[in-house]
Order: C-alpha cells, then structure tokens, then sequence
C-alpha cells in the first residue's frame, strides 16, 4: 500500500495535484489507516496516470470522467470533440498572436493589411511622415466604420499611386510643409491635380472619384483634423476649389451653387479613394 507521496511519486504528479483530483471527484479517496493516513494501491497508481494523461492532453478536466468512463465508440467520439475544441483554440490563439505581432508595427495598432502596406508604400516614395501620420489616423476611422470596404479603397489607391501626378501630389505637399501658404508650388499643384482630378471623372465617372459614401459631417470632422495637422493643405483645397473641385476627405465637383470663385470652400471632405 502506498502513501499519498508514492503514489504522487509513482504517477509522476505532485501530492498537491492528488489533492486537486479528490476535490473534482476524478480520483476515489480511500479509507484512512488506524494511523489515520491514507493507503493506496495499484489500481490507484493506474487510474491517476490515465488522469494525468489525459489532462496534459488538455482534456478539461470537466470531462475527464466522461471519458475515463466511455465505451470505445463514446471515448473516440469524445476524443474528437475535444480535438476539434482544442483546434479551435489554437486557431483563436494565432488570431492572437497575429494581431499582437501587429500591434508592434505601429501603425497596424487599428489598421488593416491594406492600409498599412500603403503607408509603407507612401514613406518609400519619400512622402514626408507627417502626411503618412495624417493618412494612417484618418484612416482609423474608415476602417472601423467600413471594414467590407477597406480592400476596394485600397485597390484604387494603389492604382493611383502608379500615376505620377499623384506621386508628386504628395511630394509636392511634403515640400510645401515648412514653407508659408503662398508658396507657388501649391498653385501648381492645384493646376495639375484639377487637371487630373477632371479627366479621371471624365474617363471612369464622378462616383469613382468620389465613392466613399461618408456623411458630411463626419468628412467635416477629418477635415478639420487635416487642416489643423497640415496647415498648407487648408490652402491647397481653396486653390483646388477655383479650379471646379473641393474636398480633401470627400472629393466633390464644385457645383453652380457651389462656394464663389475665390472664398473658402465648405469643408467637404478627404476622398480616402483619390
């Protein structure tokens, strides 16, 4: 007969763990002695191993009766259940993982895939960090309101990248950050990027430029944030407004009704698409 120490010792557990599979009920406590310790024997060598096995095999230890006591068809039938639980607990795992890798990239913090390959692609092409940085925090928003609609974004913008008036979009812009309002290449950029803005509409209709679907005043609030983060594209947009387009969130043609020649537009908003 054994002590609890040789059997913890024989089943390659500890006392503590014996202790632990009395209280759930898994393991049979048996009568104390008349030195009042209790004495175990084989069977229970034999029935704690099982135990043992089948709880470092992550078998909860909920079932760990149902299963010692199953039939073969019942304990097959409960081994791929568990199996099948133990899968999907991997797979949430690397869900996990995944997403804690992608937090310490930075800008994958609340970014899709797509959006922070994009803003990789920005900062290769030299465009200054501040403009990536407002890119990356307007996206957040976009995202989380529109998930489904993320990769389409991004398809387009992507394409207009390969275009190198908007490459030197941004370049310019990037240039233009440290110098006054005035500054002519603003001016120039206008002119090009209404030059573009205009054929594009022409070639693939007015809702590919602008196909964002975003309220007014939610595109008012990005607006605000663009200009205060990046004071030379409040003037950009009135430039761009002269010239029959407005928006920086939400890119619209200028209507009839529209803003007069030479005021400030209405903060329409960032076409996240152009």
């Amino acid at each position: 007969m054994l002590t609890i120490g040789e059997l913890a010792s024989y089943a390659g557990v500890t006392v503590r763990a014996v202790r632990h599979y009395h209280a759930k009920g898994l393991l049979s406590e048996p009568e104390r002695d008349h030195s009042g310790y209790r004495r175990y024997d084989a069977a229970a060598v034999f029935e704690l191993v099982r135990i043992r096995t089948l709880a470092e095999a992550g078998v909860p230890l909920a079932r760990v009766r149902e299963v010692l006591r199953a039939d073969e068809e019942q304990f097959a039938a409960a081994v791929a259940d568990i199996d099948e639980r133990l899968r999907a607990e991997i797979r949430e795992r690397q869900r996990h993982r995944e997403r804690i890798a992608r937090l310490a990239a930075g800008d994958s913090l609340a970014l899709p895939r797509e959006v922070v390959e994009f803003l990789g692609l920005l900062r290769a092409l030299g465009v200054d960090e501040r403009i990536v940085q407002v890119e990356r925090d307007g996206w957040i928003p976009l995202a989380a309101r529109s998930p489904e609609r993320v990769p389409e974004w991004m398809a387009r913008k992507r394409e207009q990248l390969a275009d190198p008036r908007i490459i030197d979009f941004y370049l310019t812009l990037s240039a233009a950050l440290d110098h006054a309002d005035d500054d002519p290449r603003l001016v120039a950029l206008a002119d090009e990027l209404a030059s573009y803005i205009t054929w594009l509409a022409e070639e693939q209709g007015e809702s590919y430029v602008d196909d964002t679907g975003i309220e007014a005043p939610f595109a008012r609030l990005l607006d605000t944030y663009v200009f205060e983060a990046l004071p030379p594209s409040r003037r950009f947009i009135e430039l761009l407004t002269k010239r029959g387009w407005t928006g920086w969130t939400k890119l619209e043609r200028v209507r009839p009704h529209g803003p007069r020649r030479g005021r400030e537009a209405p903060q329409g908003v960032v076409d996240e698409t152009t």
